[in-house]
């Protein structure tokens, strides 16, 4: 299943919302530098779905605020 997320580093808080069917909107504490953002969306949406982050990979958007996320 492929998930588009629109990712909010540096908020403050950790904070996923439903946009619509695939399409999710992801408030995080950690900045964008040396991954640490990603790093904390991969966790955040393992907790949110229940699943193992090894089954969250990001596909495109590593260095952006949009970023298409594969769930195996």
């Amino acid at each position: 299943m492929k998930i588009y997320i629109q990712a909010k580093p540096r908020s403050g808080r950790i904070q996923i919302e439903r946009l619509a069917e695939n399409e999710y909107k992801v408030w995080l504490k950690a900045s964008p530098v040396k991954g640490e953002a990603n790093f904390e969306l991969i966790k955040a949406l393992a907790d949110y779905f229940g699943i193992a982050k090894s089954r969250i990979a990001i596909i495109s958007g590593k260095t952006g605020h949009q970023k298409i996320v594969e769930i195996v």
